[in-house]
């Protein structure tokens, strides 16, 4: 599984590189786009589409190749492949059959983007290409709403102003940002609330190039917590905890403010 630049040439490491010249053959999405970065950077292995639309068929034929001893090298058009590809099954019939299989790691739009576009990236969920029709793009939007990670989307440039629109109505005006040619010469990150970048995009001309989305997560919702819950707390820590320290659990427990707590901690050591 070789991992190829999502624009910029330069991005090409050298291990991918060689694991191309490598290989008995190379399975890609478009010849024509993996036939360029062949001459680019003079590799000579043959070509054999694998794609959407034939990997059903071509897949006996590369699995037989393996199993006689051959290297079969996996692309997309443009980095890593398995992400929004087929790839995924000509791996797991790898597996099954017990042959090795190698990740050759390298660029990635989904992580470009999400490195790039300043919302928390310590949970994160890639969820693809949303639906053309709006009905189930809205719909397939609902079934997100409460997930705390930062949401990913692939979008075409031409649905682009549609898609952060419905963002918006069902998300929310949350922090996002718009990833537009990474790596390319024309690089744009434009960043913002959603309702701001849906309005931007709605007045413009249809941008041209590839375009991630990065929406933030959900908001954390604070559960409301009664007097009771924190006498009830207090009273069982303060059998095992000096004040100070009892109210500086149940604070940082229930997510209330320190001062309030010690307060109240004071108030029920004087009752008693």
């Amino acid at each position: 599984m070789v991992a190829t630049p999502i624009g910029n040439l330069g991005d090409m490491t050298a291990r991918a590189a060689q694991t191309l010249r490598d290989a008995d053959v190379i399975a890609c999405e478009d010849t024509r786009v993996t036939g360029g970065l062949k001459l680019h950077f003079g590799i000579t292995t043959p070509l054999t589409p694998y794609h959407d639309h034939n990997a059903d068929q071509v897949r006996p034929g590369l699995l037989a190749r393996i199993a006689e001893g051959g290297a079969v090298a996996l692309v997309s058009d443009a980095g890593t492949p398995l992400i929004s590809d087929p790839g995924y099954k000509l791996v797991r019939a790898c597996a099954d059959m017990g042959h090795a299989v190698f990740p050759i790691p390298g660029p990635s739009a989904m992580l470009a983007a999400a490195v790039t576009a300043g919302i928390a990236t310590d949970r994160i969920l890639f969820a693809g290409f949303l639906p053309n029709r709006a009905k189930a793009r809205q719909d397939a939007i609902a079934e997100l709403r409460g997930l705390a990670a930062t949401l990913i989307f692939y979008e075409s440039a031409q649905r682009l102003a549609e898609t952060l629109a419905d963002l918006n109505a069902v998300l929310g005006a949350r922090d996002a940002a718009v990833c537009r040619e990474l790596t390319k010469l024309h690089e744009e990150v434009r960043r913002g609330a959603l309702n701001d970048l849906a309005a931007a995009y709605a007045d413009a001309p249809t941008p041209k190039g590839e375009v991630v989305i990065v929406v933030a997560g959900a908001p954390k919702v604070e559960a409301e917590v009664s007097a009771g819950d924190v006498d009830t707390a207090l009273r069982q820590a303060m059998q095992k905890l000096s004040l100070r320290d009892a109210a500086a659990l149940v604070a940082e427990q229930l997510n209330q403010p320190r001062r309030a707590i010690y307060s109240r901690a004071l108030e029920l050591a004087k009752d008693k």
